[in-house]
């Protein structure tokens, strides 16, 4: 199991990262951020890809889908901003967020990584 310190850096090795941050979608609060640029501040994004994400959870409620949101992917002109809502125990109402840098990066591979990373991932 990896905290997570170790998680973050491994965020980061995956091809075409940009930074990435563990966030709390009740406060909209990061607990942990790593990368970024001047261009991207991790704790502005955290705050506002939690609004996303409560949307998101908000027209889920309101259409009745009885499912779980795996992922939230949002494509720019130059790079992917990816949420992955994490599902473990004692992360209910975490989620990871990663840019990544859209022509270096293979979002297949990118979510498949995201996918381990958050499964060894302990709060």
């Amino acid at each position: 199991m990896a905290n997570t310190e170790t998680s973050l850096k491994e965020t980061m090795t995956i091809e075409g990262a940009i930074g990435s941050a563990l966030v709390d979608y009740t406060s909209g609060m990061a607990l942990g951020t790593i990368g970024g640029s001047k261009e991207l501040d991790l704790n502005v994004a955290a705050a506002g890809n939690t609004d996303v994400v409560r949307a998101k959870v908000r027209a889920m409620e309101m259409l009745g889908l009885k499912d779980e949101i795996e992922d939230i992917l949002i494509t720019l002109g130059g790079q992917y901003h990816m949420i992955r809502l994490l599902k473990g125990r004692g992360t209910n109402g975490l989620f990871l967020y990663l840019a990544l840098d859209k022509d270096r990066a293979n979002l297949a591979m990118a979510r498949h990584q995201l996918k381990r990373i958050e499964a060894e991932l302990e709060i």
